[in-house]
């Protein structure tokens, strides 16, 4: 029997859903009672669509005999997540050719890299880049020309911002192309420690640099649990990819025959195919349900409180903080790999992967059964791919082979999911609490508040900080800056409580999954800029923040202070792009309601 809290959380976003959903469905049923786009195209609408094409491939699109499937593509080489979709195209097309059907690349979207920006004045645009994304992949849909979308991307918003357009198209059946993670370079150990020494001044640039680059190598995503693989775990457990493909190395035997499998099971799932499976009904409350469970139970990226509530939104579902917080009581924690451990998203892989981790979460009833997927059922997620004489079969997936990363039946490293609410005077706010040992918990101490992270960054240097501290960083929310992950913070605040000093973070900007050791609250609702109390904190005041309670207040009175300016300027706001962005900030949806300006 699926586990009442489950049920309880589905039932509640059912009910405060049912207009917006409603309307989702009235739009994508208008859409496919509309028929397949190429029917109602007219001949010069037809020729410009495929001028460029072979002949052969001509006369399959222009008299629509055979399923033709748009790719949307994050290609571009300089990511290392993304370069290996530089031969997609050709090998889907190629695949397609096997099955009478094709392809075409029906768009690009743009994918930044939160590791290429971090700390630099291009973070500010990467949250908002998701909404663009979205909107980037109507555009490529928008030629209706095709039966079928494959989407090639990974990253921390791309493929969020992938899904959120496909859904614009929801009568299309639809699929992620997985690439896979990087190889395992220097350990997650030394790593934290040369950031650390860096921070600390004991080592030089030049050491910090052969470190950075011993860790980041290959092609492949990186290969700590951040929000790009947070994006493959959650996005398998949605159904929306092939079963156990999440997390296969680039460029290998098993990944080249995923991918053929994918593209030629799209084929049959078109209105042309014996299984049609339009993306809408893969995208039901269930799914989505399942995928908070799976973020949870896997300690996965905070960001993907503002992912999912985004995702949700673009279906018709509204999903808020309560309901990870309700979810995360009784989903366990399942997953052990860096940051909240020492090992990597590589060893989860070997343990079993991502149909192992749905084992033992449907064994104890957490996961919704009745679902569909973008090409099967859930039965068919509790398998593993594999090959065999030269060729992929699915086998039914075992329980994990290293109980260090990933639990087998019956256990958890914690009897709570990683990601836990906090409330109080100060606001509302997210903790990723499966990184935090429990002594850091709870912290009660004076704070210090700053407008930058690299203000924080000048008084460690200038050895401001002799004290436990509650370090505030506020106007770095949605609206100020485009919420920018603050990871420059990491190494100080690490070093400090490696020094013995009790220290906490408090933020209206974002962390992803890499807050570590240190309990933060971040995404803080209201933000800065829009009045929230965080906008009234000043240096010195007494903060309790008890991660355990779930609780964050300032013990100190608030009256008669006059809320701070932002140091936002016009001048600030208009570099590096920025000001094309200016609307953006203005229309901006806070982080609960996942800091989107398309909804």
């Amino acid at each position: 029997m699926l586990n009442e809290v489950i049920k309880e959380v589905t039932n509640n976003i059912i009910k405060r859903s049912l207009q917006s959903r409603k309307n989702y469905m009235d739009m994508v049923s208008s859409q496919e009672k509309l028929g397949r786009g190429r029917n109602i195209l007219a001949c010069s609408n037809l020729a410009h669509t495929v001028a460029a094409m072979t002949d052969n491939e001509k006369e399959q699109i222009l008299f629509a005999q055979n399923a033709n499937i748009g790719i949307i593509s994050a290609y571009n080489d300089m990511l290392s997540a993304h370069c290996p979709y530089k031969t997609y195209p050709d090998a889907i097309k190629k695949s397609l050719k096997e099955v009478n059907a094709t392809a075409q690349v029906a768009g690009a979207v743009p994918a930044m890299c939160d590791g290429v920006t971090q700390g630099q004045v291009g973070m500010d645009l990467s949250l908002f880049s998701r909404d663009v994304i979205a909107q980037a992949t109507c555009v490529g849909l928008s030629h209706n020309v095709f039966d079928g979308v494959l989407l090639l991307g990974i990253c921390d918003k791309i493929a969020p911002g992938l899904i959120m357009g496909a859904a614009c198209f929801g009568h299309l059946p639809t699929a992620f192309v997985p690439a896979g993670p990087m190889g395992s370079g220097i350990s997650n150990e030394e790593k934290t420690k040369v950031r650390q020494d860096y921070a600390a001044g004991l080592i030089d640039k030049k050491a910090l640099q052969i470190m950075e680059c011993g860790s980041y190598h290959s092609q492949g995503t990186c290969t700590f649990y951040g929000t790009a693989n947070t994006n493959q775990l959650v996005f398998e457990v949605m159904g929306l990819m092939l079963p156990g493909s999440a997390f296969v190395a680039p460029n290998s035997k098993l990944r080249e025959l995923l991918t053929d499998c994918i593209a030629k099971r799209i084929v049959d799932m078109t209105v042309l195919g014996s299984n049609y499976r339009p993306l809408y009904k893969v995208l039901d409350v269930k799914n989505i349900v399942n995928g908070m469970v799976a973020l949870l139970a896997s300690g996965g990226s905070t960001n993907h409180t503002l992912h999912l509530v985004a995702v949700a939104r673009s279906c018709g579902y509204i999903i808020n903080w309560d309901d990870f917080s309700k979810l995360s009581s009784v989903v366990p924690l399942l997953v052990n790999i860096y940051p909240n451990a020492p090992s990597d998203i590589n060893a989860l892989q070997e343990a079993g992967g991502v149909p192992s981790l749905m084992k033992v979460l449907n064994d104890r009833s957490l996961l919704h059964d009745d679902v569909l997927t973008c090409c099967g059922s859930f039965e068919d997620q509790l398998t593993t791919p594999v090959i065999e004489n030269n060729k992929l079969v699915f086998k039914d997936a075992c329980y994990s082979s290293n109980e260090n990363v990933l639990v087998g039946k019956g256990k958890a490293f914690k009897e709570q999911g990683g990601i836990k609410v906090l409330d109080g005077n100060l606001g509302r706010s997210v903790i990723k609490i499966s990184a935090v040992a429990p002594e850091h918990h709870h912290i009660v101490a004076k704070a210090r508040v700053f407008n930058s992270q690299h203000d924080v960054e000048k008084a460690y240097k200038n050895g401001e900080f002799k004290e436990d501290t509650i370090v505030v960083v506020r106007y770095a929310g949605p609206a100020a800056a485009g919420m920018p992950e603050l990871h420059k913070l990491m190494p100080i605040l690490g070093n400090l409580q490696k020094q013995g000093l009790k220290v906490a973070l408090i933020t209206d900007g974002r962390l992803s999954g890499a807050s570590g050791k240190i309990p933060s609250a971040i995404h803080m609702c209201p933000e800065a800029l829009r009045n929230g109390p965080i906008s009234l904190s000043q240096d010195g005041d007494l903060i309790d923040f008890d991660a355990q309670k779930g609780t964050i207040n300032c013990l100190t009175s608030f009256e008669g202070r006059k809320e701070q300016q932002s140091i936002v300027t016009e001048s600030a706001e208009q570099s590096f792009g920025r000001i094309l962005f200016k609307n953006c900030r203005a229309l901006v949806s806070s982080a609960e309601e996942g800091a989107s300006f398309l909804f």
